[in-house]
């Protein structure tokens, strides 16, 4: 299912990719592309955060609480960048709060969708979460690995290692708390 999961988000960036350069060979490009990525983008991913959300809660309140905090310490840095993102093309600070704001509305329809439908659905929860870990996964790999990468300095190095080092305490702090 991890495996499956990992295929499958590559398979969307791609068809994402695909689309943007057909559309762009067509003649049918838009001055500011970034903006509707970004909208579009960060309500989908918001949206699964709230299924998420509901998924850890109903296996059980510590891992809800941990999922919690991990969403809210990547949510906000994420928000604040998509919102210096809709600055820089050009949407006003007025319109880029209410399409952050919208976007970030989906994360509690996701959570109520998410509570309603997993409730009777115990069985799909550790399908969900493992799905959510593809995603995860998926982003390091595809993403944030080959960008560390580019910053090739010994202090770079040792930054990037004592970050990494700080996440596996914050897994290992929400193991704790779970028990």
């Amino acid at each position: 299912m991890l495996i499956a999961g990992i295929m499958g988000f590559f398979l969307l960036e791609k068809l994402a990719l695909w689309r943007h350069d057909h559309a762009t060979s067509l003649g049918k490009t838009q001055l500011k592309p970034q903006v509707s990525m970004i909208v579009i983008g960060d309500g989908m991913h918001n949206f699964v955060d709230g299924v998420l959300l509901a998924a850890a809660f109903l296996t059980d309140w510590k891992l809800g609480w941990a999922a919690a905090i991990a969403i809210s310490a990547h949510e906000i840095p994420q928000e604040i960048s998509d919102f210096m993102v809709l600055l820089d093309a050009g949407v006003s600070k007025r319109k880029a709060l209410l399409l952050n704001a919208l976007s970030g509305a989906a994360m509690t329809l996701g959570g109520i969708l998410g509570w309603l439908s997993l409730s009777d659905a115990h069985a799909a929860i550790p399908y969900i979460l493992v799905l959510a870990a593809a995603s995860f996964i998926y982003i390091a790999v595809a993403d944030l690995v080959p960008e560390l990468h580019r910053h090739r300095k010994p202090r770079d190095m040792a930054l990037q290692l004592g970050l990494m080092a700080a996440g596996l305490g914050v897994t290992a702090l929400a193991k704790l708390l779970q028990n």
